[in-house]
């Protein structure tokens, strides 16, 4: 720990307060604690003095913090020493985990927005908590090349659904070329914005795209030239875990009644995916039936064809032919 600025600072009572605060703050946690005399060695390098502060002013300064709610431990150790703490953390330590793995394996945030990230959660325990959580060198992941996109799409999507107002921009993806091409000829797309998801290690806007009259979702790291209108408008009920829940791999389609047969082996793939309040109905020794409502898209079909023959759709009709299809397709390109 080091002085604001690399500085060392004058020596007053409010310096000496806060700079305390600071100490118990990042270098003590519920497995790391300090006694008087290390507290008072601690402020002497800050203050760059050879004079010891005194027990007694140190006493009285972490009074004046718990009177004003900040929570210092006292635990008594051996031949009776007195150690101090602060542990009221805002994050228990495996809340700062679960942030950290999911910044880390967050695909289109780039290596630089990473280590920044976790830097500042960091500061947010003592430097011995923050020593432990996993360095993003581990977690190196492919560049994120439209990061700096992504962001201004956040903060843009977040404006306008927290305002209610229309969002207009163009959407499109990468070619053969890796050039971006925009879908309907590069002109605007007029969407009523309703939420912003995370789905598959993306993020999505879930919004109502006016020219059609329907619900859809858009990959925010395929939009561009973002822009919130001025038009106000007035949310619909709308249930954004249902439509979720129903848009398998985020492919949007018609809704319907489907039932999976599965092989006893995927029951918790299937859990996972649906939730423990999925209907599933045991069939035999061997397989059970999923019963479910989804949407008809490429995406449910591609979501049965990856279980092989572990899955097998009982209806609908349709979607059972689509199945057979695919298949039909991709035999025939293994056949000489």
């Amino acid at each position: 720990m080091t002085a604001v600025g690399g500085e060392h600072l004058e020596l007053n009572n409010n310096t000496r307060l806060l700079l305390l605060q600071r100490i118990l703050f990042e270098e003590t946690d519920e497995n790391n604690e300090l006694s008087i005399a290390e507290l008072s060695q601690k402020l002497q390098e800050h203050f760059n003095v050879d004079k010891e502060f005194d027990a007694r002013t140190l006493k009285s300064d972490m009074s004046v913090l718990e009177e004003i709610g900040y929570e210092i431990m006292k635990n008594r150790g051996k031949f009776g020493k007195v150690y101090y703490s602060f542990q009221d953390r805002l994050f228990e330590t495996y809340q700062l985990r679960l942030l950290n793995d999911a910044i880390l394996s967050a695909r289109f945030i780039n290596e630089d927005e990473k280590k920044s990230l976790i830097k500042k959660l960091g500061k947010l325990t003592s430097v011995h908590i923050a020593a432990t959580l996993p360095d993003p060198l581990i977690f190196s992941q492919m560049t994120a090349n439209d990061y700096d996109q992504v962001k201004i799409n956040i903060d843009h999507v977040h404006r306008g659904i927290s305002e209610q107002r229309i969002l207009c921009f163009k959407y499109g993806k990468y070619n053969m070329e890796k050039n971006f091409e925009y879908h309907r000829n590069g002109n605007e797309y007029q969407v009523e914005p309703y939420a912003l998801i995370w789905q598959n290690d993306f993020y999505y806007l879930i919004g109502w795209f006016r020219k059609t009259g329907e619900m859809r979702h858009y990959r925010l790291d395929r939009i561009r030239d973002i822009r919130i209108s001025d038009e106000h408008f007035s949310k619909g009920d709308f249930n954004v875990q249902n439509y979720v829940n129903q848009s398998f791999h985020m492919f949007s389609g018609e809704n319907m009644r489907v039932e999976i047969e599965f092989h006893q082996s995927l029951l918790n793939v299937v859990l996972d995916r649906f939730g423990l309040e999925a209907s599933v109905k045991k069939l035999d020794e061997e397989h059970f039936l999923l019963s479910t409502e989804g949407k008809m898209s490429t995406g449910l079909v591609t979501w049965v064809l990856q279980w092989g023959h572990k899955a097998r759709v009982v209806s609908p009709r349709t979607l059972k032919q689509e199945v057979e299809e695919e298949i039909e397709m991709m035999k025939r390109l293994y056949e000489e």
